[in-house]
């Protein structure tokens, strides 16, 4: 796993009324403060990736559909520099997931349905200095091969 990045599985309380899940709270040490809290749909196929920020750090969750996601390592100090994880998240694996501050990020939405991705931020966005550098989803330095496989 990438130095800094974070995973935590989701519990559902389930009764006969429907589900219950806590998605992030302030005493588990995932965001060290909140900045903002977004949501954005993705037509199934879409590959948004990649991007990285110098500030924020991201939690990303997928409530609905299924999404690879895909982390790079950028920084140069890091232990896992130039390290590629990838986590399969959404509706057949629920979990929430932590990016900090200079690992590349990305996805592709799997499936014939849209992906829906509610992610929360320790910095809002600011549109006239946004921390947010951009790396193409194709970058040859990270070479990642975002073909399914079929066996």
């Amino acid at each position: 796993m990438i130095d800094g990045v974070k995973k935590k599985t989701l519990l559902k309380h389930h009764d006969d009324r429907g589900y219950f899940t806590e998605l992030v709270r302030d005493d588990e040490d995932l965001l060290a403060q909140f900045g903002q809290m977004s949501l954005s749909m993705s037509y199934p196929g879409v590959i948004k990736a990649f991007h990285y920020h110098d500030k924020q750090d991201d939690v990303w969750f997928f409530p609905s559909g299924n999404a690879q996601v895909v982390l790079y390592d950028i920084r140069r100090t890091s232990s896992t520099y130039k390290q590629t994880d990838v986590y399969y998240m959404g509706e057949n694996n629920p979990i929430v997931l932590l990016i900090p501050k200079g690992v590349a990020h990305g996805y592709r939405v799997l499936g014939e349905k849209p992906a829906t991705i509610i992610y929360l931020t320790t910095h809002s966005y600011d549109k006239d200095n946004p921390d947010e550098k951009r790396i193409a989803w194709n970058d040859q330095r990270i070479a990642f091969n975002w073909q399914t496989e079929h066996h």
